[in-house]
């Protein structure tokens, strides 16, 4: 497509008439769908631009990617108070997306809003309900028998109300949006913590709780505290053995599992635009790659919600262009280029902080165990892991997952693979892959990477999230083994692959996982170390290479996208009455004016809870342990109501409304730490709970389980207002500490109505 001034000069040549009219012809011409699916819902980048020159004028100031994408979504940017780190925004995002495990409550929750169809774009994606057990094709079997209700309900659901259901086997969320509705500008919310992997596009995309995506679906302003932005300069280039998961494993292990909290992570630099990839530069060195290329780009976003960070972004550019094109959205790309100014930081923009990290110099790492933000150098694990005592044998190799399952990874590995097949090895370890999306899956056994993978010793599972978040029916170990295995996915928490916590999880990019597979062992590098072929000759593996996207076009799979019916009048929601696992939401009850008086503590942890580490994805997560249960049950028999203290940035790694919905319904009424994980606290706020944080936070060790604590100031409760605990120990003695919050007067409102959504109904009313 020619630039937008040529068309306008040639227009007016031709036609001569005034520029306003050329204008005119050429705005109806530049309608350019958000997706192929939905061809009414057109990208709005002329809103877009509006916005951020407003606000440009307000603050005087060169402004970053995630500050023109983010401000450009405002809801009054005339008016809206905009201050880093401080004030809420009231945003407009363009679409939603949520998998079936949040989908349920998120669905039950618009159900009860009494409303007829969503306000946005908005799709499900069934990928979290899939057990690894066997293989793909079994195991997907397996899920569509024992999830039928639930599946039942999402696809009716959405039939219902206008949403987009992708069925099970359709891939996994964020892999299906990148290749389908991800593009540079966009503000898309997702109910899942992983939903960054869009900035991978140059997209602003958010993880929030099912309540959240009910506000948007509404057509309601989303709130977000306005968020910091932190700066990543790229110099330099990858080569060999280095990958783009290096640079996301590296910037973990500099600001931790809690360093992006309130901020934007943004990559900028030289370094993203380095080295030329396969396509109209002729092709790139033999083991060297850049970072531009989408896929890459959207593991380092992907993973960027394990320090914490609201999101992360790339800016614009022709790799993007590349990748649009090559998913079937040229028409996006050709518009983005005439926005691009917009799709870019401005020169001169201000970051709460900077880190730069020069790619030259980068090796493969590898994190963990147990943490994600514990990086080491792969030619330095083995030897860490002797001295500390962790098994170095590998038993089982893990790639795939959103994080890492484009065609690239695939074809990385297989590059591995292929080396150690032509010399007669197959994996010591077991060996796993999981292709991200339908799409992935028939075009790598188009190609043949999967049987390659196959023939090392690999075993294809289904596009699911699997063993990544949990839903893996591991048989070669006993619970309580110690063992170690290696992935190409994103967290390594106790127990979250596998519910072992003996399991020691460590976490680097799908060709080091091949490699350690291959090797079977931790002290193993691939950069130096030789293995021996089945002749006896020993041999090194070569840095792998592979295209960046296929050479022919991606083959699509099986059709496994659910369009929702121009006319739903006559659809029926199906929701049985006897169900185990579904039921229609009753409204919470209101606050009753008064204080919260004498409250029993339920548990003091030491530790965050509340992440997606449950094998089937019910319940409350890691908390309480199970004799609390039968507590919790006794407790709202007889109306007794409760709070659990917890430590630093609890909750963290849930999406999931079940760990708010839960303790609310039983009884609970406050949840007091030292920190909470943005989402969890949102998703607390939303059922009308109050999470608070410690003043001072040493005011933590007054606390102990026999206590019991009254909080003071609700009738008075305000934004930036501390609450008073009363802590009343068993030998009648008292201690006064304060609790400090982060509600808005929004935010009040819900906590008084005894939800979010009560006070949508009362709005509507």
């Amino acid at each position: 497509m020619a630039p937008y001034s040529l068309l306008v000069t040639r227009l007016q040549k031709a036609l001569g008439v005034r520029q306003y009219h050329v204008a005119s012809v050429l705005c109806q011409r530049a309608k350019v769908a958000m997706s192929h699916f939905e061809p009414n819902e057109y990208i709005r980048y002329d809103l877009l631009e509006k916005n951020i020159n407003i606000i440009r004028k307000r603050l005087n100031r060169p402004l970053t990617l995630a500050e023109k994408i983010v401000y450009g979504h405002l809801d009054d940017p005339a008016n809206q108070e905009v201050e880093r780190g401080k004030t809420y925004l009231r945003l407009r995002p363009d679409r939603v997306a949520m998998q079936d495990a949040t989908a349920q409550m998120a669905m039950l929750q618009f159900i009860s809003s009494g409303l007829p169809k969503v306000a946005v774009p908005s799709t499900i994606h069934c990928d979290h309900l899939i057990e690894a057990q066997v293989g793909g094709e079994k195991d997907l079997r397996r899920a569509k028998d024992i999830n039928q209700e639930v599946y039942n309900f999402l696809a009716t659901a959405g039939a219902k109300y206008g949403v987009g259901f992708w069925r099970p086997g359709s891939g996994i969320i964020h892999q299906i949006i990148l290749e389908n509705y991800a593009y540079p500008g966009v503000l898309l919310i997702g109910t899942d913590s992983h939903t960054p992997n869009g900035g991978g596009l140059g997209g602003i995309c958010i993880g929030v709780g099912g309540a959240d995506a009910v506000d948007v679906m509404a057509g309601i302003p989303w709130e977000l505290k306005c968020p910091k932005v932190i700066g990543v300069k790229l110099t330099g280039s990858l080569s060999g053995w280095s990958s783009p998961k290096d640079v996301i494993l590296k910037v973990a292990g500099i600001l931790t599992v809690k360093g992006g909290t309130g901020a934007i992570v943004e990559y900028h630099g030289p370094g993203v635009d380095s080295i030329s990839c396969t396509g109209e530069e002729g092709g790139r060195p033999p083991a060297a790659h850049g970072l531009y290329f989408s896929t890459g780009m959207a593991t380092i976003c992907n993973m960027g919600a394990e320090i914490g960070a609201t999101t992360s972004v790339f800016p614009y550019n022709h790799r993007m262009k590349k990748y649009l094109s090559k998913t079937g959205r040229a028409e996006i790309a050709n518009l983005a280029d005439e926005f691009k100014d917009h799709l870019v930081p401005d020169p001169g923009c201000h970051y709460d902080q900077l880190i730069e990290i020069n790619l030259s110099e980068l090796k493969p790492h590898i994190n963990g165990p147990f943490t994600p933000d514990l990086a080491h150098p792969v030619a330095e694990v083995g030897a860490v892991a002797e001295k500390e005592g962790w098994p170095v044998d590998i038993r089982v190799g893990l790639i795939g997952s959103c994080t890492n399952s484009s065609y690239e990874d695939m074809g990385r590995s297989a590059a591995v693979a292929k080396q150690a097949l032509a010399h007669g090895l197959k994996c010591k370890s077991q060996f796993t892959i999981t292709p991200g999306s339908e799409q992935i899956r028939a075009t790598i056994e188009r190609d043949g990477y999967a049987q390659i993978l196959r023939d090392v010793g690999g075993i294809v599972l289904a596009n699911a999230c699997g063993p990544c978040i949990g839903q893996w029916d591991r048989k070669d170990i006993k619970k309580g083994e110690k063992n170690t295995i290696v992935t190409s996915y994103n967290r390594n928490f106790t127990g979250r692959n596998d519910a072992n916590p003996e399991t020691h999880a460590f976490v680097t990019s799908p060709e080091i996982v091949t490699a350690l597979a291959i090797a079977g062992t931790l002290k193993f590098n691939p950069e130096t170390d030789f293995l021996t072929g089945k002749d006896g000759k020993k041999f090194k593996l070569e840095a792998p290479d592979a295209d960046e996207l296929p050479q022919a076009e991606f083959d699509p799979g099986q059709d496994t996208y659910q369009h929702p019916p121009k006319d739903s009048s006559g659809q029926r929601v199906d929701v049985s009455p006897t169900s185990q696992r579904l039921q229609l939401l009753e409204p919470f009850d209101k606050w009753d004016g008064k204080d919260l008086e004498d409250l029993q503590i339920l548990i003091k942890v030491s530790s965050a809870a509340g992440r997606e580490d449950s094998p089937k994805l019910v319940g409350w997560g890691q908390y309480p342990p199970m004799p609390h249960n039968l507590t919790l049950l006794a407790w709202q028999k007889h109306g007794i109501k409760w709070v659990v203290i917890g430590d630093e940035n609890y909750g963290e790694g849930s999406s999931r409304e079940h760990a708010a919905l839960e303790p609310r319904h039983l009884g609970g009424r406050a949840i007091i730490t030292k920190s909470f994980a943005r989402i969890h606290e949102t998703n607390l706020k939303k059922q009308g709970l109050l999470p608070l944080t410690f003043a001072d936070p040493a005011d933590y060790n007054k606390i102990h389980p026999v206590d019991k604590l009254t909080i003071q100031g609700l009738n008075d409760f305000a934004p930036g207002k501390p609450l008073k605990c009363i802590i009343k120990h068993p030998n009648g003695t008292q201690e006064t500490i304060l609790l400090n919050h982060t509600f808005n007067e929004t935010q009040i409102e819900w906590f008084r109505a005894g939800s979010a959504l009560n006070r949508m109904k009362e709005l509507q009313h």
